[in-house]
């Protein structure tokens, strides 16, 4: 789910649409250049108890991430804690209840993100062994409720936790009780990358009934082969669904930035903190009228 991050107030600022359009431009890459990128998450949980583990307790999230320098990982800091691990092959990031996520490196194959994906769950399953952790692979948890789980100390969080419960009714499932895995491809220009965002939305319902496996609640059944799938139906109707004009034949790169600047932000980031921007219009923001910071405009980080 993207949270559109704005930096630093010493980057050039965003006057118009074009400025916007320009970086998915620069993205472009010949054939020969495309790499792919996946998202791969987890559940954490302790196996004497089951319970999953906050980020201070002893052996917790945050022992968990520093146990990773034994391979080479090196910790990345946010208000003095320890957010992610970086490495060769990529990051080691949280999602919102301490949900263990590899950002995968640009990979040439499949067999290699095969690879990389290996040397990290070997490597976490080592830790685990020696810290009485194991790692749970589903969409979402199949028997803790929200109450249950810790929210990790990231500036973020906190925005989007208290920005859900007023845009649907299952955003803190989202945040708390799922995983998922993710792919990032790169496109050659603006037709083979409206064509491959075609081709992606139309296959995630394939997708979801070939791997659909959240069918329980809280150790009970919850009708869906899917709820993780669920879940997404009723978290934030201005950012989550299909998207209906991506099948339209004007559909672009401007056209996607119309989109963007039509969604609701959650959060501005400048000079190291996060303000609350939760329901504002970033059109507003790109007119310096914005409430939260009024007279200053979006950056290009």
């Amino acid at each position: 789910m993207s949270t559109r991050q704005v930096s630093s107030t010493d980057d050039p600022v965003i006057e118009n649409l074009s400025q916007l359009v320009e970086p998915m431009v620069k993205g472009e890459k010949p054939k020969d250049s495309w790499r792919i990128g996946t998202e791969h998450e987890k559940f954490v949980y302790c196996t004497t108890d089951h319970h999953a583990p906050s980020y201070d307790e002893p052996g917790g999230i945050k022992d968990l991430l520093l146990a990773t320098q034994e391979f080479g990982w090196e910790p990345v800091h946010e208000n003095g804690n320890v957010i992610a691990m970086t490495g060769s092959d990529g990051a080691i990031s949280l999602e919102p209840a301490g949900q263990l996520e590899l950002s995968g490196a640009p990979l040439e194959n499949l067999h290699e993100t095969c690879n990389e994906t290996g040397r990290h769950l070997q490597q976490v399953k080592a830790i685990g062994e020696k810290t009485g952790k194991g790692f749970l692979g589903m969409g979402m948890w199949p028997d803790k409720t929200r109450a249950e789980l810790p929210t990790m100390p990231k500036g973020r969080y906190k925005i989007m936790k208290n920005h859900m419960p007023r845009v649907g009714t299952l955003g803190l499932d989202m945040m708390l009780r799922t995983c998922t895995i993710q792919v990032n491809l790169d496109y050659a220009n603006e037709a083979d990358m409206a064509q491959k965002f075609r081709v992606g939305l139309a296959l995630q319902p394939l997708a979801t009934a070939l791997f659909a496996n959240s069918p329980f609640t809280e150790n009970k059944p919850n009708g869906y082969q899917s709820f993780r799938s669920h879940i997404w139906s009723d978290t934030d109707p201005h950012r989550t669904g299909m998207l209906p004009f991506v099948f339209d034949e004007d559909f672009g790169y401007q056209r996607y930035a119309e989109y963007m600047l039509d969604v609701p932000m959650y959060f501005i980031f400048r000079d190291g903190k996060y303000i609350d921007a939760a329901g504002l219009s970033f059109r507003d923001f790109l007119d310096g009228n914005l409430s939260v910071l009024p007279g200053e405009k979006p950056t290009l980080s």
